[in-house]
């Protein structure tokens, strides 16, 4: 896959000072370290205080794609951003846990609303 194709799997937009990143269809690793690559360089170019990663479209992960997620949230934390996880499914929540992923710099919303106002927007 090409990095124009991983880009186009995963939307990042800015409202105010937050980034909202939606992961949509299957995720690759590729495209999870492009993900990774793009977000915290656009919360450096912006100034992001949150990132909100929308997790609803995506049925399953993997052990990479969880640790991409705690490296976002590492690296958005040490930038100055706090990360919030929405619309994560049961089977995902359970694919992490059974994992035993620890996600300990992510907060987890159900859905975007309140993911958002987690991060006070």
């Amino acid at each position: 896959m090409r990095d124009d194709e991983a880009s186009s799997r995963t939307a990042i937009l800015a409202i105010g000072n937050t980034l909202i990143a939606t992961l949509q269809g299957s995720i690759d690793d590729r495209a999870a370290l492009a993900l990774k690559d793009d977000l915290s360089r656009r919360v450096v170019a912006t100034a992001a205080s949150g990132v909100l990663i929308e997790l609803s479209a995506i049925d399953i992960v993997d052990s990479f794609i969880g640790r991409v997620i705690a490296d976002i949230a590492a690296v958005s934390k040490l930038l100055g951003a706090r990360v919030v996880v929405a619309g994560m499914r049961p089977a995902v929540a359970i694919t992490l846990v059974e994992l035993g992923l620890e996600l300990p710099e992510v907060e987890t919303a159900v859905n975007t609303e309140q993911g958002l106002a987690l991060l006070g927007r």
